[in-house]
């Protein structure tokens, strides 16, 4: 195995890392995203549990089903942001398979494809959770709504 490796051969490895780096930069926006919204969940829950624990009255019904969707909510969120940071380290393991097995010459062809394809079902699959809980915000907006227009 001949581990002298030329300045052009680094230069050529580094070339081939690159294109995987700028996916990774778009998923650590993705997960910027994701907490931000989690973080948002998580603060109208504990405003809504303070606000059903500060008072007596025994009808805390449109809080309880707010914090049923809340709850969903952050279910599918945390599987977004779990699928979002697999995709990062699998698009990590596929850098660092091309560095490696290129200055290597070792034959990862296959598990950098594997790695690669896997990262992108995770990825998919982040993007379906975050679609879902979109929808049931939005869903819950419109609820909010026609609660507010029966009551006037």
């Amino acid at each position: 195995m001949n581990v002298d490796i030329q300045l052009g051969e680094i230069s050529h490895i580094i070339q081939l890392a690159i294109a995987p780096v700028f996916l990774l930069t778009g998923v650590g926006t993705k997960l910027s995203v994701l907490t931000s919204r989690l973080a948002r969940i998580i603060d109208r829950s504990r405003i809504l549990e303070d606000r059903i624990n500060a008072t007596t009255a025994a009808d805390h019904a449109d809080a309880y089903v707010e914090l049923d969707y809340l709850y969903r909510r952050a279910h599918l969120i945390n599987r977004a942001i779990t699928l979002s940071t697999s995709c990062g380290l699998l698009v990590c393991i596929v850098v660092a398979s091309l560095f490696i097995g290129d200055a290597l010459n070792l034959g990862l062809a296959g598990f950098i494809g594997f790695c690669f394809v896997l990262g992108m079902f995770a990825l998919i699959g982040s993007f379906v959770y975050l679609l879902r809980e979109i929808f049931i915000a939005t869903r819950t907006i419109s609820i909010r709504n026609t609660r507010i227009a029966k009551k006037t």
